[in-house]
């Protein structure tokens, strides 16, 4: 099993989700993530192709909201975006009650790691860094102590199985072993938002369903979930779905 509620020996408490410090409470009067007239596109040639058109949207804190829709509906864009990975759009989007659209290139990616987690499609692991090291790059943004530090990447390595991988790179794992150890560095900093791209595409069926009880554990304890998902499960497993078709919100 991925997830167990082994640490350190003992038994987890139930209900206790046990990978990194918990989330610290957002506090904020609104939403915690709202979007105004978010546009996405992109010019060739005198014309615009549009990825995202007029989306306006609110999540609040604890939600888990699924994003759906055909390939090329602009459902990974808009996860970009929501992840400040992405700064050629234009609108209004505000996270915690910071005002992205304003935001300085470097405030926004310090924002981002203060708050975000993010399950990438295609992993997204540092080459050159082993799993080991991959798992503490998102403490170390958050000043964890060493020692802690190196106790939670433990914690993590055993909960998702990966022990025996831990002094390996990247290139060394199989696909499903890699989003394994994307979803780990993902959770194990107890983001307050985890945004996730198909966070079980490249995983074993059993795998997946153990992905999404590990998300509805985390969801319970607070942490707000948005995935993007073309499975009908996976969607069932979150509190509302979004529509997206040819960037439209439908």
């Amino acid at each position: 099993m991925i997830w167990s509620r082994r640490s350190a020996g003992r038994e987890a408490p139930e209900g206790a989700v046990g990978v990194g410090p918990a989330a610290a409470p957002l506090a904020v009067s609104g939403p915690l993530i709202a979007l105004h007239n978010l546009e996405r596109f992109y010019e060739a040639g005198g014309q615009r192709t549009y990825v995202l058109r007029n989306i306006t949207l609110e999540i609040a804190s604890g939600d888990f909201v699924s994003i759906m829709g055909p390939s090329g509906a602009g459902k990974s864009t808009l996860l970009n975006v929501l992840g400040m990975l992405d700064s050629g759009w234009s609108g209004e989007y505000q996270l915690a009650g910071q005002p992205v659209h304003a935001l300085s290139h470097k405030a926004r990616i310090a924002l981002g790691r203060r708050h975000i987690g993010f399950v990438f499609q295609q992993y997204h692991l540092l080459d050159d860094l082993t799993v080991a090291e991959n798992l503490d790059v998102p403490l170390s943004y958050r000043d964890v102590p060493k020692s802690e530090r190196q106790a939670l990447v433990a914690d993590a390595l055993d909960r998702f199985g990966i022990v025996g991988k831990k002094d390996l790179y990247p290139r060394q794992l199989s696909g499903g072993q890699q989003q394994l150890v994307g979803i780990a560095r993902a959770v194990i900093a107890r983001p307050a938002v985890i945004l996730a791209d198909e966070p079980t595409g490249n995983l074993h069926s059993s795998q997946g369903r153990e992905i999404m009880a590990l998300f509805r554990e985390l969801n319970a304890s607070g942490t707000t979930i948005v995935q993007v998902t073309h499975s009908e499960e996976n969607a069932a497993a979150g509190k509302r779905v979004v529509e997206l078709r040819d960037g439209w919100m439908t």
